[in-house]
């Protein structure tokens, strides 16, 4: 009788764990507790872990953007990321990862038109709220299709560093850019891309791992600005968030 309910409570416990998309190492787990305990996991936003093979970063994820926010944790989840590339990369711009064909691809392929199952996500710009392209945020890549609709799992982080207010003032002239006083201030204090603005989804940001993302920026790279050296991630949320 005592064997039974030992058994019993085992299963009890392995129904009520959480799944994942494998089974993780002992170094992924590390990563994940360690991590975790260095975000406030209770702030009502999700945050993700991207470990690469040239360090760890974490982002968390806008609520104000629900249909990118909960396609990527969707994505994370099931455990799309793991293993693919970050296969474009410019320095002093930003990184650029989540094509599914950058898996298992050869050094000399051309990536960048990979795409999950499923449409596109429509398009959800938050200027009026003052989400713009500072350095450090998370954004979706896209085509140029009219409706400027996301790529449902390709997606950028922004690695632009501080703009001097004559560099801003002639890209302003030289784009023929509209800013207002937030986002001038923004790019001359924190960094990152004004032209971008109104044109691609920000559905993110960094907290955890600036290093590491100007790390894969500086990476030598070669054709179509891939890196000559494979720069791999794999993703874990870190928490869920009551709705």
């Amino acid at each position: 009788m005592k064997q039974l309910a030992f058994f019993l409570l085992l299963l009890l416990v392995a129904c009520s764990a959480p799944k994942t998309f494998r089974k993780f190492s002992p170094e992924e787990k590390s990563a994940i507790k360690k991590y975790t305990k260095l975000i406030n996991t209770k702030d009502g936003w999700y945050h993700v872990l991207i470990t690469t093979s040239m360090g760890d970063m974490v982002v968390k994820l806008y609520n104000e953007t629900p249909l990118h926010r909960d396609n990527f944790v969707s994505k994370v989840k099931s455990g799309f990321y793991d293993s693919l590339l970050f296969h474009r990369v410019i320095n002093n711009f930003m990184i650029q990862g989540g094509d599914p064909d950058s898996k298992r691809a050869k050094s000399e392929a051309a990536l960048g038109d990979g795409n999950a199952a499923g449409a596109n996500i429509p398009a959800e710009f938050r200027t009026e709220q003052n989400i713009y392209h500072k350095r450090g945020v998370l954004a979706a890549a896209r085509d140029n299709n009219p409706e400027k609709s996301s790529s449902n799992c390709q997606f950028y982080i922004v690695q632009r560093k501080v703009w001097r207010p004559s560099q801003l003032d002639s890209t302003i002239i030289k784009r023929k850019l509209t800013l207002n006083e937030t986002q001038k201030k923004l790019y001359t204090t924190v960094g990152g891309t004004p032209h971008l603005d109104g044109g691609y989804t920000v559905y993110g940001e960094l907290e955890i791992g600036f290093e590491v993302l100007d790390k894969i920026a500086a990476t030598k790279t070669g054709k179509a600005d891939r890196p000559e050296q494979d720069v791999r991630m794999k993703m874990f949320l870190l928490n869920e968030v009551k709705k």
